[in-house]
């Protein structure tokens, strides 16, 4: 009896299972096709290496590094590769066949779209929707700013308007010189403008010439991509302000950032009254010690140390006095007058070099000489002149007319 009974508990589990095992099918076939393929997805084991083929068929391969997709977690770097594929296939809405929870799909999510400017067409707002049983993500479906059928025409003028852009660049270029070039391309076409058309993606500012540090920051990484260097986006606050985006370069194994944003003179604190304002420098290739002054990073992926000023804009152009002699300044101010310069710059490199500088270009007589010289050069009796003092930057710009 007891052989009879056990072997009837033994039965009675086996149906259990059978039944569940009915179930789960009959859960499939009414989830319809999408369910199958995933669980068929699942099963085959492929994971991203699938994805990765799917990518090559489809032409899709990545020819520049993928900042985030190199920091993230091993395990995040499928779902990474199918959203790619999905998204590059303007699959706007479309189940995930990886798995990964919610937080995991906005780092993954946001990764991608850091990565990858190139993906013009998404919009400010996701719709995500998980398993309450796995807690897994199950599908997804993007706000989009251009139709799918219009995305290839956008697509076509987008790379009309880099090549453009990239023809004005020297074959001989060094890849510091390609990167000033690029910035101050876009300084000069830009606009910023918060209330611009689609401002978060780079049609804004290379085809609309209108946008906002998102747009400016995006196309800056777009167009060096194009050119096989590295540039990926940042993002981060402004040290008493709001949300801001920004860029990160590699020149010779070193890093740099870059705000191409704060580079457009709307933001470089002009003189007032001054009718040619001129672009700012302290954002191209600075250190992370000069950036931090103003902007946040907010944490998003691990940065690499910048400390390097081997590209700094006024090294580069002999604007840079690492201390303060007189005469040394002096020089410089009457060599400004007698080669007739509308301006002149200089960066000192400590706050007491600058502070001291400043004291005696103002107050000790290096302006008044040079302006003296500088009216008997012209015959007159009369000259306006306005300056600029950077104390965050230690930079003194004086405009000579």
């Amino acid at each position: 009896m007891r052989d009879f009974e056990k072997g009837n508990r033994k039965r009675g589990k086996a149906a259990r299972r059978l039944f569940a095992g009915a179930a789960v099918l009959l859960l499939l076939l009414a989830g319809g096709c999408g369910t199958v393929a995933k669980v068929r997805y699942q099963l085959s084991g492929r994971g991203e290496a699938g994805w990765e083929e799917a990518a090559a068929e489809a032409g899709m391969e990545v020819g520049f590094e993928e900042y985030y997709y190199e920091n993230l977690p091993e395990a995040l770097r499928e779902p990474y590769r199918e959203l790619f594929v999905r998204m590059m296939r303007y699959e706007d809405a479309a189940e995930i066949y990886s798995e990964l929870t919610t937080e995991e799909f906005w780092q993954v999510y946001y990764g991608l779209l850091a990565d990858h400017p190139e993906i013009f067409w998404v919009g400010k707002s996701v719709q995500v929707k998980e398993s309450g049983l796995t807690g897994h993500v199950v599908s997804y479906e993007f706000e989009t700013t251009v139709p799918a059928e219009e995305r290839d025409a956008m697509r076509t003028r987008l790379e009309a308007a880099a090549d453009a852009c990239l023809a004005g660049i020297s074959q001989d270029a060094s890849d510091y010189e390609k990167i000033r070039y690029v910035y101050e391309y876009l300084i000069h076409t830009t606009d910023y403008r918060e209330e611009g058309e689609d401002t978060q993606n780079i049609q804004s500012v290379l085809l609309n010439h209108s946008s906002v540090c998102a747009g400016y920051s995006k196309a800056f990484q777009y167009l060096l991509h194009r050119m096989g260097l590295f540039c990926t986006y940042l993002t981060g606050t402004i040290r008493d302000g709001g949300d801001h985006g920004w860029n990160l370069v590699r020149i010779d194994g070193t890093y740099y950032y870059v705000d191409v944003t704060w580079g457009d003179p709307v933001f470089a604190n002009q003189v007032e009254g001054q009718e040619n304002t001129v672009m700012n420098y302290n954002y191209l290739c600075c250190t992370e010690e000069d950036l931090f002054k103003t902007h946040v990073p907010d944490g998003s992926v691990p940065l690499p140390a910048c400390t390097a000023d081997d590209y700094n804009y006024y090294k580069q152009n002999g604007m840079y006095y690492e201390t303060f002699d007189y005469d040394t300044i002096y020089q410089r101010f009457m060599e400004s007058v007698w080669n007739g310069e509308d301006s002149i710059v200089m960066k000192f490199g400590s706050r007491e070099a600058y502070d001291a500088a400043v004291g005696e270009i103002l107050e000790g007589g290096i302006l008044d000489d040079a302006g003296q010289y500088l009216m008997e050069q012209n015959g007159v009796s009369t000259w306006n002149y306005r300056y600029q003092t950077d104390d965050t930057f230690y930079v003194f710009t004086l405009y000579w007319r």
